[in-house]
Formats: C-alpha cells, sequence, structure tokens
C-alpha cells in the first residue's frame, strides 16, 4: 500500500505528519511525500521546541511522543526527496493524507496551491481513502469536483472548531505578544463576523448543511476531555479524540486527535485495498 502525504515547503504541524507517518510505516505501509519544489519540508519550529510561549509552550507545542516522531521521520528517505506537487499522479497512490499546520508564513502556499487543490479533486473523484486533519480540511474543501461543488459538498467532516481555534490564539496573544495571530492562519477582515475565517467557518460554508460539520455532541463520552484543548490522545488512549469518518474519507480536528485519526485512516485504507 503506498500513501501520498503532501506537505508545504516549511511549518506543517509536527505532530499531525509525525504520527501519522509513525502509524502507518508501522503497518507496512510505504509512504511517500510532496513539497512546492521537491526539497525536504520542515516543521513548524515553534511547535517544536515551545519558544517564544512562555509558560503557555507546554500545552501549546508538540507533545513528547510527536517530538520523537519528529525526529525519526528526518531520517526518513522519502521525507529527504520528496516530490513536487506538479509531477504527483493519482493513480500511484492507494490513500492521500492531508495533514494541517496554522502559520501563515508557510502554510498558505500549500493551502492556496491550484495544483494541489486539483490533484486532492481527482483523487476524491477516484473513491480512494482520504484523511484531512485540522487545515488539512481546507485543503479538502478548496479542491473543486467537476460541478464545481466543493469535495467535501455532501460528506460530514470535522476539522479544527472555532473553538478549540480561538482558545490558542488568545494563548498566542498573550505568549507571543509581539506575533498575535501566530495561531491563526487566515484572520478576518473588517467587517466580518467574529471567526469568520476560521477553519471551521470556511469549511462549513463548502458543505451542503452546517449540520454536516461534525462536532463533539455534549452526549459524547469524555465530552469535557475531548473539547478541552488540554487532553491529547496517545497510542493507547483515544478518549480525548473526535474522529469523523464517512465512507472512505476520515477527517479530525487538532494534534490531539492524531492518533486515533492515524489508526482511523490506516482501517479505511485496509477495507479499501483488500476489497
Amino acid at each position: 500500500m503506498r500513501v501520498l502525504i503532501p506537505l508545504p515547503a516549511r511549518d506543517f504541524d509536527p505532530s499531525e505528519v509525525a504520527v501519522s507517518w509513525s502509524v502507518l510505516r508501522a503497518a507496512g505501509v510505504e509512504v511517500g511525500f510532496a513539497t512546492p519544489d521537491g526539497s525536504a519540508a520542515a516543521g513548524d519550529p515553534i511547535m517544536l521546541d515551545g519558544r517564544g510561549l512562555t509558560i503557555f509552550g507546554g500545552l501549546l507545542r508538540a507533545n513528547r511522543d510527536a517530538r520523537t516522531a519528529y525526529r525519526a521521520l528526518l531520517d526518513d528517505p522519502a521525507f529527504r526527496a520528496p516530490r513536487t506537487y506538479e509531477v504527483l499522479q493519482p493513480d500511484a497512490y492507494d490513500g492521500l493524507v492531508l495533514p494541517g499546520g496554522h502559520r501563515a508564513r508557510g502554510m498558505r502556499a500549500y493551502l492556496e496551491s491550484p495544483v494541489l487543490q486539483q490533484f486532492v479533486a481527482t483523487f476524491f473523484a477516484l473513491g480512494r481513502p482520504v484523511g484531512a486533519i485540522c487545515h488539512g480540511v481546507v485543503l479538502a474543501a478548496r479542491a473543486r469536483s467537476e460541478s464545481g461543488a466543493s469535495v467535501l459538498y455532501g460528506r460530514k467532516t470535522t476539522a479544527l472548531t472555532w473553538p478549540l481555534e480561538r482558545s490558542a490564539w488568545r494563548l498566542g496573544r498573550i505568549a507571543r505578544c509581539w506575533d498575535p495571530n501566530y495561531y491563526r492562519t487566515y484572520t478576518e477582515a473588517p467587517g466580518d463576523p467574529p471567526g469568520y475565517r476560521s477553519v471551521q467557518a470556511e469549511v462549513t460554508r463548502a458543505l451542503t448543511s452546517p449540520d454536516d460539520f461534525r462536532d463533539v455532541p455534549r452526549s459524547a463520552p469524555d465530552y469535557a476531555r475531548k473539547t478541552s484543548g488540554l487532553a491529547r490522545d496517545t497510542a493507547g488512549d483515544a478518549s480525548p479524540a473526535w474522529v469523523v469518518r464517512d465512507g472512505s474519507y476520515v477527517s479530525a480536528r487538532w494534534p490531539g486527535d492524531v492518533h486515533t485519526f492515524a489508526r482511523t485512516f490506516l482501517e479505511v485504507l485496509r477495507e479499501v485495498v483488500d476489497r
């Protein structure tokens, strides 16, 4: 089985990429990468070392498991020699993982690439497994089918919720007062209502109905852990995670869901490939 993880040149979320890669590689899946120019990508350094996050670094940066996975990822030959977006062929892969990241400096080129959006649209049309997490769902929402609608139109999905994005943004404005919008890839324009440029709002506008955006219901077990933004899942504990599956499409909200997200995507991949 072959899975592609496209990346920006820099500033991707190290947890969402490295943990997903680690889970897939441990299962024997061949994982390839792509970047805009074919050079090895670099994760968001602030998420790796907590630089400038003051007392909030322990809450906001990648945890120990993710940092360990990232160090291993850096030695992976496929990661060190990615393909370019332009040469990607959807038929060459059995699955596609779209990770996120929030730092505008690096992420916008990934989210706004017409070439990558077209690749994602073609991949969805093939009906093969796609996993998207956090801002990666924005990339999927911007990919257009032949009808002109988003490939997520008619699907159920989650993504980074506005409460989670807003909470990180508020903490970031305190911790990095000289860089107050570090946690917002897109900020509101004059006249926009609060949260209009958030991940949740953009993704929801691409869906058939606002009800197709799935957040954690209050009746869910471990609701408080799933929504606090303080608890992250692990290889052995899925209770803080919230992952939504719709057929061969899997989505999740943030790095705190990534272990469960990766395992769920792997399950879907095996189901589809083994048919």
